[in-house]
């Protein structure tokens, strides 16, 4: 396997304007990009591209289900431990927070990591260093740096692409060959799902190892792998199994866990590395659980018996789609490699693509049932999406298929969870949208929760490996069945009553929890119905928070006329379940009106532009939408204006919470955009 090539920062100047001279002696801040996040601004935070990997990218649209949870710029703490000159790190701050520092701190060189959607907020805080600390070299790094014409859209003085500890240390002046201290972090804060909070306790939460980055098989669309170097390359921090055995232990040790988020782009394909892990953890009696990423082929070339005794527990895995043609996935059965690896209690996020040049809308429900039948326990939906640096990128730039960035599509937007950044040969106006949620959408009204899928693969490896000879491994998979009669029973107990209407999905649940109680006996049988009740109500607590997009759908229904005999669209579940409220909440209203003589009765709500009112708040192109309904173009851009209107009207009464006139600014900046906005219609 080849390493890739040093980043030395002398070549990778723009232009210096700093006087100071970079060694041990300097002074580091290290930075990830202000907030607030998830909102809609003029620096490119997008609501709809939250900072929770989770929840924006796996478990998009399970509402109260959805795994929430936030992670650390590890990158960054990697780095701040790595070297030694004097280095603070803010991590995630506020734009206030992020002044505040660097207005009384005199530092000597700023490090910027971020994304590549966040490169306005990058231009504002490089602007703010300039002002506040004149003389400090910048620094830019972290995906950013594989965007095209970088460094002539920051003012920073340096652009750090790869590896950014073998990075700093040159600059200033370090050993770059001193071994790499593993810091200590852990894998998820801020845990919560059903409305519960995910207490933090010993054992309980994972530690993040970081063994490697970059990954050699060079995927065409991974920008990771282009970050580090590209098909064949990578960098490992710890080459050898003792190394990383020690470093785990270690980790073991200072942070209490017994269980590793392996952050390493492909772990297994390093088979020397793992196998002597492996060997190591048997001669030490370690039942550690390991959550990595690998690929099916490289799966499939360990036995069952190497993948359980390293304590795999949890696999994330590229499926990618039908027909896909990586080689990754040469030759692989990915249904039977899913539910073999189920069976010995193995948990699966699978990662499938959509909008792979094959796709067309003609095959596109084919190929979002192709995806969910592999029924893994989490599933991932992306956008087939060119990053700058990568092979596919350099595809499209070349047949000049890529959208303008200045004028067909906001570089915020190209996150893989919204649209196109270039001319699909198929999937036209906008329709990427439609599609990418409705893949969420089947996987959970198929699959149901993720949170509770993994609880059928738990107790699927408890069942085969409760009287395994090797105590080692019988520890492991006790621990991970340790909540099963408990808190997993009381989830599905609740589950099947939330989704009552939904006959298939309950009987998935039923069977579920009946194995439970068969297993667990009157343990599990007491306790499902108790914690059931309690995590119920948390459900519908949670389920109560009305966002900006539903309260665009309310409104939206109050103003809308439909046509005589328009029968109403079949909604979504949670469309659904607002309707049924509404109405509930109008019978109310009519049966006070009616007591009270009070003429005429409030108008009825009519959900017929409900599911194109989503749409558009989510970023659908206005063409896609007119194909959503029955109303023409006018009709359309009147009914959103009018929308409009009420949402100011919300927000300049005196009677409105504080909470609700934000979620009515953001509901209205979701809204008022392309057509709608009337503002910008003059202006052009």
């Amino acid at each position: 396997m080849q390493i890739m090539a040093e980043n030395k920062p002398e070549n990778l100047t723009k232009r210096v304007k700093s006087t100071h001279i970079p060694g041990t002696h300097s002074r580091i801040l290290l930075t990830s990009v202000f907030g607030p996040y998830a909102q809609d601004d003029k620096f490119g935070s997008r609501k709809i591209n939250p900072m929770e990997l989770y929840h924006n990218q796996v478990t998009r649209g399970q509402g109260a289900f959805s795994l929430r949870m936030f992670h650390r710029s590890w990158g960054l703490m990697l780095i701040q431990t790595n070297i030694t000159a004097p280095c603070s790190l803010l991590d995630f701050p506020t734009g206030d927070r992020f002044i505040q520092e660097i207005r009384e701190v005199q530092y000597d060189i700023v490090g910027i990591s971020a994304i590549m959607p966040n490169i306005g907020k990058v231009q504002e805080m490089c602007r703010l260093i300039r002002e506040y600390l004149p003389n400090a070299i910048i620094v830019v790094g972290g995906h950013i740096s594989n965007m095209t014409a970088i460094r002539n859209r920051v003012d920073a003085d340096y652009v750090a692409p790869g590896d950014g500890v073998h990075w700093f240390r040159h600059f200033l002046g370090e050993d770059t060959n001193r071994p790499i201290h593993h810091p200590l972090i852990l894998s998820g804060i801020l845990t919560r799902t059903m409305g519960l909070n995910v207490r933090r306790k010993k054992l309980e939460v994972a530690a993040t190892l970081i063994p490697s980055v970059g990954c050699p098989m060079g995927c065409n669309f991974c920008a990771t792998s282009a970050m580090f170097g590209g098909k064949g390359r990578s960098v490992n921090f710890y080459e050898t199994g003792d190394e990383l055995f020690n470093v785990m232990c270690g980790l073991e040790k200072q942070m209490e866990v017994r269980s590793f988020f392996v952050m390493d782009e492909n772990f297994l394909l390093y088979r020397k590395r793992a196998l002597r892990v492996l060997e190591l953890m048997e001669k030490q009696g370690k039942s550690w659980s390991l959550y990595v990423f690998s690929s099916a082929r490289v799966i499939q070339s360990y036995t069952i018996e190497q993948l359980v005794g390293l304590g795999i527990s949890w696999i994330w895995m590229g499926l990618e789609g039908k027909e896909s043609q990586y080689e990754k996935l040469s030759g692989i059965n990915t249904f039977d490699l899913v539910r073999h690896l189920h069976s010995h209690g193995i948990r699966v996020l699978g990662s499938s693509i959509i909008g792979l040049e094959n796709h067309t809308p003609e095959n596109i429900n084919e190929v979002i049932e192709y995806a969910v039948s592999h029924d893994s326990d989490f599933h991932q939906f992306m956008l087939y999406t060119p990053i700058p640096g990568t092979p596919l990128y350099a595809e499209h730039a070349a047949n000049g298929s890529l959208l303008d960035s200045q004028k067909e599509i906001d570089e915020a937007d190209i996150h893989g969870q919204l649209k196109f950044n270039y001319k699909h040969p198929h999937i036209k106006n906008g329709e990427e949208t439609e599609y990418i949620l409705k893949a969420f959408d089947r996987d959970y009204e198929v699959n149901g929760p993720s949170v509770l899928r993994i609880a059928r693969t738990t107790l699927e490896g408890w069942i085969n490996y409760k009287n395994h000879p090797d105590p080692r491994i019988r520890a492991r998979y006790a621990y991970e069945a340790h909540e099963l009669p408990f808190k997993y029973a009381g989830s599905l107990w609740a589950a099947r009553i939330w989704f009552k209407d939904n006959p298939q999905l309950v009987a998935r649940i039923e069977r579920v929890l009946n194995d439970i109680k068969k297993e667990f006996g009157l343990k599990a049988k007491l306790l499902a119905p108790i914690a059931g009740r309690v995590i119920l109500s948390k459900i519908r607590k949670e389920d109560r928070f009305l966002n900006e997009i539903e309260l665009a759908v309310i409104l939206s229904s109050l103003v809308h006329e439909p046509r005589k005999g328009d029968p109403v669209p079949h909604l979504k579940k949670h469309l659904h379940q607002i309707m049924r409220a509404c109405e509930s909440t109008f019978h109310y209203i009519h049966r006070k009106e009616s007591k009270y003589k009070i003429y005429p009765y409030t108008k009825w709500p009519h959900f017929h532009l409900a599911h194109a009112v989503e749409a558009w708040c989510q970023g659908a192109g206005f063409d896609r939408i007119v194909q959503m309904t029955k109303a023409d173009e006018g009709e359309l851009v009147r009914h959103f204006r009018m929308v409009l209107q009420l949402l100011r009207q919300l927000r300049e009464t005196p009677f409105t919470s504080a909470v609700l006139k934000e979620k009515a600014g953001r509901s209205f900046s979701l809204i008022n955009r392309g057509v709608v906005d009337a503002e910008k219609q003059l202006r052009t």
